[in-house]
């Protein structure tokens, strides 16, 4: 760059207060040399750093150990948003001494942050090698931190921050010492909002649990593949109805992740697991994901329980991705609703074959009863035969369903083309048949009202004679 050129960047530089590096590379080699050339061609400017000095969000995306010293060029005293992500493709982003060192003088550098995140969209294991954390205890203001694993330490410096509302990490591969545990017991995490914990042991998110008493509206807790769902998932729930205030939980996410081994048909949990999240009287979203490596024994008498514990619901999702001979009825489906009338999308497993039948009946279902806040069934891979009879059930009792999807797989002999398009049928005939209805309901009364007039004119007439 010419002096010329950095006369035009002087021009413009101090407007600046957000910067977005978005790179969707086509070719990656080729595009983090280009990135390479481009920062090298910024890193010597005739004026003091940082380039951009009035810069408050920073949006670095597809960083790799090549790039990541680049940062440097744009971190300011006036930085509140840092957002890293590592690229998708390629080594590992490791941290070494080197980038230890850049994120020491990013903390430095930006006392002000409130919200960071260093992420990863990688498709394999190896995402971000290395201790995460190490800038965390330089900004005492932080709201919002999405992060890999974390330290012993990190922890508990988050953990005594007033400000902090949002937490993202990784829990660390050693459990939690006594005198931790013993720190996390006075008031922590105070003002916690949404806790989202990535973990490899059972174990250690036990030990992190032990000691806490939080007030959060959100609960995501993420399982690497290898733990036992049988084991795992009926004792963490029991751990969170005594470490969380009930009062202000409105959303609980499970997951087990998947890592492309072959699921294991016959490992399940009862539906009794759930039980102690009923005292969560505001719930409104529970999310249970295993990626078919784990099935819910799920029954009427457990979903009715669900849908009387919470009457807020507004999803449901209970092996949203899992084949399962654990089904419900579609009588316990409409109490569902019944109890549950905010609810918007759900995902449960119902033996349609009580409804999958020729003949329509000509009353309607459940003397009319409809819940008009579903819009979104997840239907689990279910064959149907005859898709007018569901349809003409589902346009009573959910008339605003607009889709109709979920996990369609050609196992234990089902084509999913198959599956696609009769449940596509389904939710075709579910927009139309409430105006057929409609229709016919008018035809009704404008004969009764052509009638009553007939009979009236009829009268009239009779009288005169």
């Amino acid at each position: 760059m010419t002096l010329d050129d950095w006369s035009i960047f002087c021009k413009y530089n101090h407007r600046v207060r957000s910067l977005v590096n978005r790179c969707y590379p086509l070719y990656i080699n080729h595009t983090n040399i280009r990135d390479i050339e481009i920062w090298r061609a910024l890193s010597y400017p005739p004026f003091s750093l940082p380039l951009l000095p009035n810069l408050t969000t920073l949006t670095w995306t597809e960083v790799t150990n090549e790039t990541f010293q680049y940062i440097l060029l744009f971190v300011t005293p006036r930085l509140t948003e840092l957002d890293i992500s590592v690229a998708r493709s390629g080594p590992s982003f490791t941290l070494g001494p080197s980038e230890q060192s850049t994120f020491s003088s990013i903390a430095k550098s930006c006392p002000s942050v409130s919200h960071f995140s260093l992420s990863s969209q990688r498709y394999d294991s190896q995402q971000i090698v290395g201790d995460t954390s190490i800038a965390l205890q330089f900004w005492p203001h932080l709201t919002s931190v999405k992060i890999g694993t974390v330290s012993e330490a990190a922890i508990l410096h988050l953990s005594s921050l007033p400000s902090l509302r949002v937490l993202e990490c990784g829990l660390p591969s050693t459990s939690i010492s006594t005198d931790a545990q013993k720190l996390l017991q006075r008031p922590a995490f105070c003002a916690l909002q949404e806790l989202t914990v990535t973990c490899k042991s059972p174990v250690i998110l036990d030990a992190f649990l032990e000691k806490l008493a939080i007030t959060p509206k959100i609960l995501s807790f993420k399982f690497a593949r290898g733990v036992d769902p049988a084991l795992v998932i009926p004792a963490l729930i029991y751990r969170l109805s005594s470490a969380c205030a009930h009062s202000p939980l409105q959303k609980v996410q499970l997951r087990i992740l998947d890592d492309d081994q072959p699921a294991d048909p016959n490992v399940s949990i009862g539906a009794a697991a759930f039980q102690p999240l009923f005292a969560f009287r505001n719930l409104r979203v529970l999310d249970f994901v295993a990626d078919g490596h784990c099935t819910v024994r799920m029954d009427d008498a457990s979903l009715l329980q669900m849908a009387k514990a919470w009457p807020l619901l507004e999803e449901l999702y209970i092996s949203r991705y899992s084949h399962s001979t654990y089904r419900v009825t579609p009588h316990a489906f409409v109490l569902l609703l019944w109890h549950c009338p905010r609810l918007r999308s759900v995902a449960v497993l119902i033996d349609w074959s009580t409804i999958d039948v020729h003949a329509i009946p000509s009353d309607l279902p459940y003397q009319g009863f409809s819940q008009k806040a579903l819009t979104n069934l997840y239907i689990n891979g279910w064959r149907i035969e005859n898709p007018t009879s569901i349809a003409a059930f589902l346009s009573v009792i959910a008339p605003n369903v607009r889709s109709i999807s979920g996990w369609d797989s050609d196992i234990h002999g089902y084509d999913s083309d198959a599956i696609d398009n009769s449940w596509t049928v389904v939710q075709n005939l579910i927009t139309t048949l409430p105006m057929v209805r409609e229709q016919g309901r008018r035809m009704v009364l404008n004969r009764l009202m052509q009638g009553s007039y007939n009979h009236h004119a009829a009268a009239q007439r009779g009288g005169r004679y």
